[in-house]
């Protein structure tokens, strides 16, 4: 057999076409060059929770197991006209679920921290964020008593509420409270700096019970808490949200049972809150605001009596 020759490329002759893969086999190529990786997509910014655009249905992430959960945010509404800015969240609900935040320096130690909670609304969606800001050594030496500002960010990182509460030194008797000086209150703001209404602890002889006003501390709801307010009970203890002339329920905050080792070890505590989807959004933030006082009144004192 003669041998076969090279074959060689005439004038004007086209370049031999390459071989083409048999079908289902992946086409070869060359590398990337070098120096110029891969690009997988750009990583989220450290402390930017993942969210939806404005307007559009809050996304579901995908939880990894073994990793914490992603917050899902809830979707920021568009502006309505008349109504504070921010508070448009609450015009889209009628409940709302606030989680304490364990602080761990504070489980083993019992350094007095500040508080922080998630709020979150019936779908799991966080909605807003609290944050305390108190001085040290009002938290370890006043304890629940102390004053202090709460906080409360959309998940844009914007402030939309503030509650203010102001130290007192003679508070917390309920024969008293029919003085301003010896009766808890909190005042809300929203947006801060512009004051929608106060929660204010109201005279009785032993049953908790508060007055939700406006701007001008003209009561507009009655709250009135179980007879016994226990520490630690085994079940979920109610206070009743009434109309001014106590003739109707408006709404109802909750405090819920959270397991034995929780609520003996930590002073974190969970809430609830109902009330009706027409409620003027400024009495819907000023109802939060309850919660935040409540807490401090009756469930922040296990911690430190712990210690």
């Amino acid at each position: 057999m003669a041998d076969q020759k090279p074959v060689t490329q005439q004038p004007g002759q086209q370049p031999p076409q390459p071989v083409q893969p048999a079908p289902g086999q992946p086409l070869a190529g060359p590398p990337p060059a070098y120096g110029q990786p891969q690009q997988y997509g750009q990583p989220q910014q450290y402390g930017q929770p993942m969210q939806a655009p404005y307007g559009q249905p809050g996304m579901v992430p995908m939880n990894i197991p073994g990793q914490p959960p992603v917050v899902q945010w809830m979707a920021r509404p568009q502006a309505i006209p008349g109504c504070p800015q921010g508070l448009e969240y609450l015009t889209q609900i009628d409940q709302l679920l606030i989680k304490q935040q364990i602080e761990i320096l504070e489980l083993f130690t019992g350094w007095e921290m500040a508080n922080k909670y998630k709020v979150l609304n019936n779908q799991g969606q966080q909605v807003f964020f609290a944050a305390e800001e108190s001085e040290t050594c009002e938290r370890q030496c006043c304890g629940p008593n102390r004053g202090f500002n709460l906080h409360i960010t959309d998940n844009t990182g914007q402030e939309i509420i503030k509650c203010v509460r102001e130290f007192k030194c003679c508070v917390g008797c309920c024969w008293c409270a029919n003085a301003d000086g010896c009766a808890h209150e909190i005042a809300v703001e929203a947006p801060p700096g512009t004051v929608v209404g106060y929660v204010r602890q109201e005279q009785s002889c032993w049953t908790p019970h508060y007055s939700i006003r406006d701007a001008n501390h003209e009561p507009v709801l009655n709250i009135k808490g179980p007879c016994c307010v226990m520490n630690g009970c085994c079940w979920d203890q109610e206070f009743i949200v009434w109309s001014k002339d106590w003739t109707a329920e408006v709404g109802k905050l909750s405090k819920q049972w959270s397991g034995f080792a929780k609520e003996y070890f930590t002073d974190a505590d969970n809430f609830g809150i109902t009330f009706p989807m027409d409620l003027d959004v400024k009495m819907k933030a000023v109802m939060l605001g309850a919660v935040f006082l409540i807490d401090f009144m009756f469930f922040e004192q296990k911690q430190n009596n712990q210690h």
